[in-house]
C-alpha cells in the first residue's frame, strides 16, 4: 500500500522545479518601514501597511489598553455572544466614515468577499467577474454556484455584449476590485456603473487596496471616481492601509441585515478580537485627521515611478498608488532578482502563477508612507543593476 499522503512530496518536486514552491519564514516587524528577516534587518517593501499605521503607538495603545481589559477573544461568533461593545463602535465607526448607515465586519477581507457575494448570488443569478479580481472574490463567484462570466475591465465591450446577451436569470452582479492588487491599476468604475444600471445588474466592488488610500477623505476609488451613491455594495479591510485586521461591508441598513443573517463566514466565525477593533477605530481615526499621510504616500510613489521610468525597467501601464510592479516574466527570474535584492538590503515581493498570469512574473513593490526618498532612489538603482545582470533567457 502507498502512503496516504506520499504523493505529496512529488508534487512538491514539480513546484520546485516550476520555480513556483513558496518556502516559509519568520518576520520580525520593526519600525521606520524595516523588518527583520534571517537575522537581517531589511528596507519593506513588501507589506500593505500603506500608511504605516501597523505600529504607529497611538494604534499600539487602544490596543493594548482593549486588550487589558476585554481580554484576548471574543470567545464566539458576533451572533452568539461574540459582538462586544467594542464590536458595535467599529462597525458604527466604519459607517460613518463611509458615510453609510450601517456597516457589519468579518474575521478577514478574504470571509467578507466570500460571504457577501454568496449572501447575494446563487444558481438563479448570474456574476460577471473581472479577469484580475483577488482570489478571495473568485473563490465567492465559485462558491455561490451561479452562471459565471469573466471579463476584461480594459475591453468592457465584451462585458457589454455578455450582459446584453445574458440569460433571464434572477439578479446579475458585476464584481471588481476597486485597486487590482499586483498591477495597481485602478477599475473604471464610472464606466462600470453605466452599464451596471443599464443592465439592472448590482456592482460589487472591493476597496480592500484603496481604503485610507484614495480619494480625498480617504474612503476609496468610489469616493476618488465619484460615483459612491451608483455602487450597490463596497467591501473593504482593516488589514492593509489601516493596519489592523479583519474585513467589512457598508451599506444601507437593509443589506447589512441580509449579511448579518445569510453570510456564512461572518455567521460561523468566532469574532475579531475586541483589541484588533479598538486598533481599527484608532486607524480609522487617524486617516481622517491626518491626510498629509496618504498625500506623502502618493508623492512617494509617483517619484519611484520616475526613477524607474528613467532607468527602463518595465512595469504595468497606467498603474498608480502605492503599489508598483516590475514585470520579469519568469518564475525563476523573480526569485533570483528578489533574492539579490534582499542581498542589498530590501524585502519585495516575487509574485508568480497562480498569483498572476503565466509569463507575467513579477516584483510587486508597496511603497509606504514611512519609507524615505533615499530607500527608494536606492531600490531604484538595485532593480536595474539586478536586472541588467540577470537577462531574460
Amino acid at each position: 500500500m502507498h502512503p496516504p499522503l506520499g504523493w505529496i512530496d512529488s508534487e512538491l518536486e514539480a513546484l520546485e522545479r516550476a520555480g513556483l514552491r513558496r518556502s516559509r519564514r519568520e518576520a520580525v516587524p520593526l519600525a521606520n518601514s524595516r523588518v527583520r528577516i534571517d537575522g537581517r534587518e531589511l528596507v519593506n517593501f513588501a507589506s500593505n501597511d500603506y500608511l504605516n499605521l501597523a505600529r504607529e503607538p497611538r494604534v499600539v495603545a487602544a490596543a493594548a489598553a482593549a486588550l487589558e481589559t476585554d481580554g484576548a477573544g471574543a470567545t464566539a461568533s458576533a451572533l452568539i455572544c461574540g459582538r462586544t461593545a467594542r464590536h458595535v463602535a467599529l462597525e458604527e465607526r466604519l459607517a460613518r466614515f463611509e458615510r453609510q448607515p450601517a456597516a457589519i465586519l468579518f474575521p478577514t477581507g478574504y470571509a467578507a468577499n466570500v460571504g457577501t457575494i454568496c449572501a447575494l448570488a446563487d444558481s438563479d443569478d448570474a456574476i460577471f467577474s473581472d479577469r484580475l479580481n483577488h482570489a478571495s472574490l473568485i473563490d465567492g463567484c465559485r462558491l455561490s454556484h451561479a452562471r459565471l462570466c469573466v471579463y476584461r475591465h480594459d475591453d468592457l465591450s465584451g462585458l457589454e455584449k455578455e450582459l446584453r446577451d445574458c440569460p433571464r436569470v434572477r439578479r446579475r452582479l458585476i464584481v471588481t476590485d476597486s485597486v487590482f492588487s499586483m498591477d495597481g491599476t485602478l477599475a473604471p468604475l464610472r464606466e462600470l456603473c453605466d452599464l451596471a444600471e443599464r443592465f439592472d445588474a448590482m456592482l460589487v466592488i472591493d476597496e480592500a487596496h484603496a481604503t485610507g488610500v484614495f480619494g480625498d477623505c480617504g474612503r476609496g476609488v468610489a469616493e476618488l471616481q465619484a460615483v459612491e451613491e451608483r455602487v450597490a455594495v463596497r467591501t473593504g479591510t482593516l488589514s492593509k492601509a489601516l493596519g489592523a485586521l479583519g474585513g467589512f461591508v457598508a451599506g444601507p441598513q437593509p443589506l447589512i441585515e441580509w449579511l448579518w443573517n445569510r453570510a456564512r463566514t461572518q455567521i460561523f466565525s468566532t469574532a475579531l478580537p475586541p483589541a484588533v477593533c479598538a486598533a481599527a477605530q484608532a486607524a480609522i481615526g487617524i486617516v481622517e485627521s491626518e491626510p498629509g499621510r496618504r498625500q506623502r504616500l502618493m508623492q512617494l510613489a509617483a517619484e519611484f515611478r520616475t526613477q524607474i521610468a528613467e532607468a527602463g525597467i518595465d512595469t504595468v501601464p497606467n498603474s498608480t498608488g502605492p503599489i508598483v510592479p516590475v514585470i520579469l516574466q519568469t518564475p525563476e527570474r523573480a526569485i533570483r532578482i528578489a533574492g539579490r535584492l534582499e542581498k542589498e538590503g530590501f524585502l519585495v515581493g516575487a509574485i508568480r502563477p497562480p498569483t498572476v498570469p503565466q509569463g507575467t512574473s513579477r516584483l510587486r513593490i508597496t511603497v509606504n508612507c514611512g519609507h524615505q526618498p533615499a530607500d527608494l532612489q536606492r531600490l531604484a538603482a538595485a532593480i536595474k543593476a539586478a536586472i541588467e545582470s540577470s537577462p531574460a533567457s
